[in-house]
């Protein structure tokens, strides 16, 4: 096995990354390595060798001078990669130091996460709130086994969904992996395995308790049978576990269905509103950092960008002295 083998299998097992942050990665590795060696058939004494300051540094301007130039934040996502390499490398006794933080990294402008307002939310919600009622449950359960019934639970999984992403601030993989288990509605809290097999616990708002459990009478229906705890909470219309292209095309289609819904539809966008929200409601930022499953403080501030640009508008369209145009009243 190859020490990027190795690598990879230590990110997967050890390190519980996603699958698409190994794709990442694994991308980024393999990058380096054929632009380096023209072919990915070397030695791994060959690639410990290239691990340097200078050739690092070579490669970080090869990428931002491709044909099609890397923008800053893919070439800085390549050279984490590589960061994070070379400390495996150093973990195993095979390096000394880390090379690339000797590399200075471009710079980024700093992006305000996209959100959707809460008006926009609530008459999304408003909008679809036929697919949350008893009579479309009446209505799947006289047709779930005809083309009819597949659409009306489609439906109906699209909004427990984007009720459950943007309710619980989730990440699309956190989603994905909720058990039936993870579940608790006697103390109104649901456990989410996060980035790193990390665990927390988020509270369970009666609202969302109640479309979860509606939509689980749904797909006991479709299925038969009462299933068993361990078997994953959200499923698609076959019985399988949701996969990530699924849950963006159903988030993408749901919300497009309404009009006041602009810009990106994604599954982080609902997630990033909920911080918005928690932040222009001025919860503690710690308590959002929690809720959210960041690391550090660093990553839960960028949503202090999103308030403080709320207030500005806010500013700008109450202060009598912004209305004047800055000149004294009277």
């Amino acid at each position: 096995m190859s020490l990027i083998d190795r690598y990879i299998f230590y990110l997967k097992n050890v390190k519980r990354y996603s699958p698409r942050t190994i794709d990442i990665y694994t991308g980024a590795l393999k990058k380096y390595v054929l632009m380096k060696f023209g072919t990915d058939d070397i030695e791994d004494d060959e690639l410990v060798s290239a691990l340097n300051r200078s050739e690092i540094r070579e490669h970080e301007v090869r990428l931002m001078e491709l044909d099609e130039p890397m923008s800053p934040r893919t070439v800085r996502l390549h050279m984490s990669a590589l960061s994070g390499f070379c400390r495996f490398l150093i973990k195993n006794d095979l390096i000394e130091s880390n090379p690339v933080s000797l590399v200075p990294k471009p710079k980024v402008e700093k992006r305000i996460p996209a959100f959707y307002s809460e008006d926009s939310m609530q008459n999304y919600f408003d909008a679809t709130m036929a697919y949350a009622s008893e009579e479309l449950l009446e209505s799947f359960l006289q047709c779930h086994d005809s083309s009819h019934g597949k659409m009306l639970y489609e439906k109906r999984l699209a909004r427990v969904v984007i009720a459950a992403l943007y309710g619980l601030g989730l990440r699309r993989a956190e989603l994905i992996a909720l058990n039936l288990s993870d579940v608790d509605f006697g103390r109104k809290l649901v456990k989410v395995h996060g980035k790193g097999d990390k665990m927390r616990e988020i509270p369970l708002v009666p609202l969302l308790s109640e479309e979860i459990l509606l939509y689980l009478k749904a797909v006991e229906v479709m299925c038969g049978r009462k299933r068993s705890l361990k078997e994953p909470l959200f499923v698609t219309y076959d019985g399988s576990p949701l996969y990530p292209a699924y849950v963006d095309r159903a988030v993408k289609s749901a919300l497009g269905e309404v009009g006041n819904i602009r810009g990106q539809k994604s599954p982080h966008v609902l997630r990033h509103s909920l911080a918005t929200e928690l932040m222009n409601e001025e919860t503690p930022l710690n308590s959002i950092k929690e809720l959210l499953g960041h690391s550090s403080l660093a990553a839960t501030q960028v949503y202090t960008h999103s308030s403080i640009a709320r207030l500005k508008d806010s500013y700008e369209r109450a202060h009598p002295r912004a209305k004047n145009g800055g000149k004294h009243g009277d």
